[in-house]
């Protein structure tokens, strides 16, 4: 059996934790740069505050009905997102038994867990990771992922009557829920494949479980298809992932907080985010050998639906693997020059570091002066004051020092998790 326990509303939920005049009232959530609505309550929902629509077309029912607005602060979010899933490794009692799928769902492996006793537990489950972290969950307890997926939002759909609790154990429950649940609204079938399955007359979960395997390979994407049957059989075809320790590449991406015309700023801002990849680069203990950038310029022309222009972007290989800030922000900024454009707008930028091998898997170079080698001590004790007193409190000057292109966040909450200087007064 397995179990999907997804965070209700979970950036609305991290702002209510810390606001409890907010429970049970509307919030919404805004995206980077405050442009779209990217989580609301409940009760925003049913004001009709809509999911990722710009904020200014919710505006006005935002501001009649008092719906409380934040800016995203991702520091919170995430640290709140890793309380949530450390008290799920620890109520399974082994690691390999959790596998987070984002930043607000993990999926649990219950083998070990009794058909009788699946909704006891996934009960205490609910109410310890409440406890533990004042963050609401729904669980979804099936055989296979997709039919978990399946009973976990049949749990939210009506979370009095479920209490947010949804467990398929039995071919009845499971027949039942197939039977009510719409193709469109399946873990796996995107909009395209939707469209065709209902004009092919396939409109419930039940209806698509019936087809043959030979059918879904021909007609669903081959293997992925044959998967998605057998899963909505009980026929677990989608196995739980291992934890990725050490990502492949590593990427910083951003909006500007405004237009970005000079590029002096988007050197800035790439040098910025080339920073910021170090960092997760040195802490997974790798070297990077290509950095890549990129970055999106605004369209000229007005069209009646708002789309930026066609990204442009560039990348290099470097003499040697590398983690050090510096090495890597030099080719970064010379990969600018190339792709700046006199006369154009731009709204975002980014970096990508690939390439990557171990770090300790690269030999000094014995024609350097010694001080060269020694530069890792540098970035450690760099990177060990910028967590310690956070803000970038050391920086390279190539990063700049007023940055007022950064992205906009005139309305988020308190980092109340991460900074000395703002955890939460009590009184």
């Amino acid at each position: 059996m397995k179990a999907i326990v997804d965070c209700n509303s979970f950036y609305c939920s991290c702002e209510r934790l810390f606001r409890p005049d907010l429970w049970n009232q509307p919030v919404a959530v805004l995206s980077n740069n405050d442009g779209c609505i990217i989580s609301r309550s409940d009760e925003a929902r049913k004001l009709g505050v809509g999911m990722a629509a710009p904020y200014f077309q919710s505006r006005h029912i935002i501001e009649k009905y008092g719906v409380a607005v934040f800016s995203s602060n991702y520091h919170l979010y995430g640290d709140m997102s890793w309380r949530v899933m450390d008290t799920l490794r620890t109520l399974m009692g082994d690691r390999d038994k959790v596998e987070v799928y984002s930043v607000d769902e993990a999926f649990l492996e219950l083998d070990d867990i009794p058909i009788d006793q699946l909704d006891a537990f996934a009960r205490q489950v609910k109410q310890t990771v409440e406890q533990w972290t004042g963050i609401s969950v729904s669980i979804g307890v099936a055989p296979t992922k997709t039919l978990a997926k399946m009973a976990n939002r049949i749990a939210k759909k009506d979370k009095q009557a479920t209490g947010c609790i949804t467990v398929l154990a039995t071919e009845e429950t499971i027949d039942a829920a197939l039977r009510r649940t719409r193709v469109d609204d399946l873990w796996g079938v995107g909009r395209a494949y939707a469209s065709k399955l209902i004009n092919w007359g396939i409109t419930s979960a039940w209806e698509l479980s019936r087809m043959p395997e030979e059918w879904a390979h021909t007609n669903m994407g081959g293997v992925v298809g044959v998967r998605l049957i057998r899963e909505l059989k009980g026929i677990p075809a989608i196995v739980m992932e291992e934890e990725l320790v050490n990502k492949k590449m590593i990427a910083t991406t951003r909006m500007f907080g405004r237009p970005v015309t000079a590029v002096d700023e988007l050197k800035e801002a790439v040098a910025t985010y080339i920073s910021r990849a170090a960092e997760k680069l040195r802490r997974q203990q790798s070297a990077a050998g290509v950095v890549s950038v990129f970055i999106v310029p605004k369209e000229l022309e007005y069209t009646t639906s708002f789309r930026h222009g066609p990204s442009v972007s560039s990348h290099t290989s470097l003499p040697r693997p590398t983690s050090l800030t510096h090495e890597l922000i030099k080719p970064a900024v010379e990969l600018v020059d190339h792709l700046f454009e006199n006369g154009r707008t731009y709204k975002k930028a980014g970096v990508m570091l690939s390439g990557l091998v171990p770090d300790d898997s690269i030999q000094g170079n014995l024609f350097a002066a010694p001080a060269e080698n020694q530069h890792r001590f540098l970035m450690n004790t760099i990177d060990n004051i910028n967590f310690s007193m956070r803000d970038d409190s050391v920086k390279f000057g190539s990063s700049g020092m007023n940055k007022s292109w950064k992205m906009r966040q005139e309305l988020r909450s308190g980092r109340h998790t991460t900074r000395w200087d703002e955890l939460k007064t009590v009184q």
